[in-house]
């Protein structure tokens, strides 16, 4: 059967050989609206598509984000007769067009100086391989978009495959999906600090089985966020753990040392200046479910480095599962800071205690 043409945006493509996964749109609108944002502040934008499947990150990012040049690359070259097709929409002098393994892409940039303001890496598993070569290659103040699809691993479903790969020990928990995210930006921190910089996250974001980290990288800055989460699986009590105090990291409410992941990146998982900056695009754009993500995510941008789910509630609490939104107005009648999260639905983030969500839940 012939392969039909598909929609995104404003790119026109056939799939071809290519994985392509049509829900993951959501990820790729936010890296053109960064992508755009990034091009209105500074008058410039230069990007690789290291991994680029069927293109269509490409073409949009030229359509429209309005890259001035972009290079789309894949190590397959069975690809070519699909790329060379949907490329072929956009102005020949705006993109490059090449099948090179990615260790060698970034060999041919580093060896002629060549640095990009924005950096999309969309690989399948863990980024570990390649976030030397993209470090090395973007401006100081561009962006880097990373993809982790080994879902286990950054879930703590495999602490000895992150401990090899993310230099983390990572274990399961209820917001273990957020662990995901932080473990993804602590890898970046650690990388880049290897190479004298430093990164700021600009977005985070988990869909299904899929975290997205875009970053900015920056020179080196005196403080970093990199610790450990503590969980307590007797109670549900979650904490923050710094390197000083591993060794006394109990539950204050039972007793038992605190089941710890880490280190991770503790900072904010999103930049709420750049935030508000691609809400607006959205919002001028039409972008009416981006709009609403973009709101959740400011909201959630400074909250503790993990959530609540209402099931774990009502489950601890041997309780009907509460009502998440009476359950927030509750909590900041009370004083307490409430935001959604993207990550679950059903969840929140608070800066009050497991325990006392589960007393007021009770009282409700």
């Amino acid at each position: 059967m012939l392969d039909s043409h598909h929609t995104e945006g404003k790119a026109l493509f056939k799939v071809g050989p290519a994985f392509f996964r049509a829900s993951s749109r959501p990820a790729r609108d936010l890296g053109v609206l960064a992508a755009t944002v990034y091009k209105a502040n500074t008058g410039q934008l230069r990007v690789l598509d290291v991994m680029t499947g069927c293109g269509v990150r490409s073409q949009r990012y030229v359509l429209e984000s309005q890259a001035d040049w972009i290079w789309a690359n894949d190590a397959n070259p069975e690809m070519a007769d699909v790329l060379t097709d949907n490329l072929s929409q956009l102005p020949p002098q705006q993109y490059q067009l090449s099948y090179h393994a990615a260790e060698h892409l970034f060999h041919q940039c580093y060896q002629y100086q060549d640095n990009f303001d924005f950096i999309d890496l969309d690989s399948f598993g863990l980024p570990t391989p390649f976030l030397q070569g993209c470090l090395q290659t973007v401006k100081r103040g561009g962006l880097l978009y990373i993809t982790g699809t080994d879902s286990r691993t950054l879930a703590g479903h495999n602490p000895n495959h992150s401990q090899r790969l993310l230099g983390a020990w990572a274990r399961s928990h209820p917001a273990a999906h957020e662990q995901g995210l932080r473990l993804l930006l602590g890898l970046c921190w650690q990388q880049a600090q290897a190479l004298g910089r430093d990164i700021q996250p600009i977005i985070s974001y988990f869909q299904g089985q899929i975290y997205r980290v875009l970053v900015q990288v920056t020179t080196p800055q005196p403080q970093h966020g990199l610790g450990f989460i503590g969980y307590c699986h007797h109670c549900g009590h979650y904490q923050t753990v710094a390197w000083d105090q591993l060794s006394r990291a109990t539950c204050p409410h039972q007793g038992p040392p605190l089941t710890l992941s880490g280190p991770m990146w503790l900072g904010p998982l999103h930049d709420p200046t750049w935030l508000a900056s691609m809400q607006a695009l959205a919002e001028e754009w039409g972008w009416s479910d981006r709009v609403q993500l973009l709101r959740i995510m400011q909201a959630e941008a400074l909250m503790p480095p993990y959530f609540y789910s209402v099931a774990d509630i009502g489950r601890r609490g041997k309780m009907d599962i509460p009502k998440r939104d009476r359950l927030m107005a509750h909590l900041q009648q009370q004083g307490y800071q409430t935001s959604l999260t993207h990550l679950n639905a059903q969840a929140f983030k608070t800066n009050a205690t497991f325990h006392h969500c589960l007393d007021i839940a009770s009282d409700l």
